[in-house]
């Protein structure tokens, strides 16, 4: 069982963390059968936790977690803070595999998405 966790930064803004929930939703809906679940998580200023959404998973029975940095650029929290919180959730479920993808920026295809909302 696999559980893909996206990883937001996390906003003062509830309605911006709503947003993330929705993307969580939809990614749900568009990807039946592929995980066992779908969930987000935020570095800070919002709830679950990184640590806490790995927990989440770990509780709903997977056996890997996959982390989504949703992020674009590989700043200190891509390179840092991420995988320091990761660190926490593995120490905390060791016979848990957690694997973090590349950010978002770095995905394949991210010129193309661009380029079509440009309108291209």
């Amino acid at each position: 069982m696999s559980a893909l966790l996206i990883v937001a930064h996390g906003s003062r803004r509830q309605s911006s963390n709503d947003e993330v929930r929705k993307l969580v939703e939809r990614l749900r809906a568009e990807t039946p059968g592929r995980y066992d679940m779908v969930e987000c998580a935020f570095l800070e200023l919002a709830q679950p936790s990184i640590p806490e959404g790995i927990q989440q998973c770990a509780e709903a029975g997977v056996n890997e977690v996959i982390v989504v940095p949703y992020f674009l650029s590989a700043g200190r929290h891509v390179v840092e803070d991420i995988p320091a919180e990761v660190e926490v959730g593995r120490q905390q479920n060791p016979g848990l595999d957690i694997r973090v993808t590349p950010h978002l920026g770095a995905a394949q295809g991210i010129g193309g998405l661009l380029e079509m909302l440009a309108g291209g």
